[in-house]
């Protein structure tokens, strides 16, 4: 007797042979939440570890890219000497239409591969701080389950302060006007981070604590660890949002 899969089996099959590659720049700045959900989803896993001298794969060996943050600035190739080579590579994931995700310095990367300008914010941007979605957010299928206002985790000093005009920015705040973007409905980059764990706000705080000093879009230690329920949140929406991106990328398919 053949039984019919249900539409749940036929989405975890799809999933199961998804195949996701991240690129790794400090060893706390892992994935996060985002390897919890490839991993409930039997997603295949693949990354770099560029502060391990790690290898780029083929571009044909992965579905997905996800670049991650790290302390690092884009331009800073003389001393960071796989930047142009981790640039060149994912320049060569847009062309090949692959669905690319940056996070923090990885949205810097992106922007400065697609011809945006990445410069010093007019302020820092540490802690749990408040984000505006636009109007469009409303009527995108990605991102319609975002309220008006979100609090989200941010930890930089640099954006991506221009973008080319096939760039869509969906969020802003008081201190950076571009806090996430999309390219060609295959790429995106967001300034914050979704993916936040309870060991890597610890561990990000016990590295750079000394970068802790008060400002205006600044908090302190004890500020970011008071808000274990901001983590819950917003690992929930990083969820979603893959949910969505690959369910889309499901209904896509031939």
């Amino acid at each position: 007797m053949i039984r019919a899969e249900s539409p749940w089996q036929k989405r975890l099959v799809t999933l199961a042979e998804m195949r996701i590659h991240y690129l790794q720049h400090v060893a706390m700045e892992d994935p996060g939440s985002i390897l919890a959900w490839a991993s409930e989803q039997g997603c295949s896993l693949t990354y770099t570890l560029f502060h391990e001298s790690g290898a780029l794969p083929a571009v044909d060996s992965f579905d997905w890219l996800l670049i991650l943050g790290g302390p690092m600035n884009i331009y800073e190739e003389e001393r960071f000497l796989w930047l142009a080579e981790e640039k060149l590579f994912i320049r060569s994931a847009i062309a090949a239409g692959k669905i690319v995700i940056g996070l923090c310095l990885g949205a810097q990367l992106i922007a400065d591969v697609i011809g945006g300008q990445v410069t010093a914010n007019r302020e820092p941007e540490i802690g749990w701080l408040p984000v505006r979605w636009s109007a469009k957010v409303r009527e995108h299928p990605l991102f319609s389950f975002f309220s008006e206002t979100s609090i989200v985790f941010e930890w930089h000093y640099d954006t991506f302060s221009s973008l080319p005009p096939e760039a869509e920015v969906l969020a802003e705040s008081d201190a950076c006007a571009h806090q996430l973007f999309i390219y060609n409905e295959r790429v995106f980059g967001f300034q914050f981070h979704l993916e936040t764990t309870p060991a890597m706000l610890e561990q990000l705080i016990a590295e750079y604590g000394s970068e802790l000093q008060p400002a205006a879009y600044v908090q302190s230690a004890g500020e970011m660890l008071a808000h274990p329920e901001y983590i819950v949140l917003s690992n929930t929406w990083m969820a979603e949002f893959l949910n969505r991106l690959s369910e889309q990328e499901r209904r896509s398919r031939p």
